[in-house]
């Protein structure tokens, strides 16, 4: 099943609510144009018609395509860390492996959509060294979301010698996750995807002991 987008968080302090109507307007409409058309072949104009804005609107709310393609962008990505974080936060001090793995899964955000506008920000980043910075430290924040949790548990539930510990552990998830979802932007198979990153999950936090989807 495909998950609808998020809406834009609570405004900042000082914006008003219209204001914030309007930015989170944008935001969605821009999501589903650069889904559909890809980054660098949208313009201001597009974005707009598909709000049902102006361009003093957009411009009240942002100064370039830039600016707001990198605002949709940190919005799902720290969603996507939220969600781990609380996922992995229902346990008490054990860390029922397992469990945790499928509370990830089930609500981590596993749409085509979105994938498609993360790996147009991917290749921006890679070619303008301030956007990779940022994209680094929202990776490292979702990264260490799940090696806290994992270390709190370390004494308890032990990761595999393997991985050299929590944050090496940490890393390997979001491999996971990142190999799982070039998949699903070729076959759009969103189940499956979950299946498979479930799987690979449990394989790589504990001895692996399940078997493989059949997906």
């Amino acid at each position: 099943m495909t998950q609808e987008p998020p809406r834009e968080p609570a405004p900042p302090p000082g914006l008003s609510r219209r204001r914030a109507r309007t930015r989170a307007d944008l935001l969605g409409a821009a999501f589903r144009v650069f889904a559909a058309k890809g980054f660098g072949r949208v313009s201001i104009e597009e974005v707009c018609e598909a709000a049902g804005y102006s361009r003093g609107a957009f411009y009240s709310n942002f100064t370039t395509l830039d600016e707001l393609f990198f605002a949709l962008y940190r919005e799902r990505a720290e969603l996507i860390a939220d969600q781990v974080a609380g996922a992995l936060a229902l346990d008490g001090p054990d860390l029922d492996v397992p469990a945790a793995v499928d509370r990830v899964t089930d609500v981590l955000l596993l749409d085509v959509d979105w994938l498609l506008v993360k790996t147009d920000f991917l290749v921006h980043a890679a070619r303008d060294g301030a956007v990779a910075e940022t994209l680094r430290r929202h990776r490292a924040r979702l990264r260490g979301a799940i090696a806290e949790r994992l270390e709190r548990a370390h004494g308890r539930t032990p990761l595999p010698a393997v991985l050299g510990g929590a944050d090496g552990a940490a890393r390997a998830v979001v491999a996971a996750y990142d190999g799982v979802t070039v998949q699903l932007l070729l076959d759009k198979d969103v189940e499956g995807a979950r299946a498979w990153l479930r799987h690979l999950l449990t394989a790589l936090l504990t001895d692996g002991g399940t078997a493989a989807p059949t997906h």
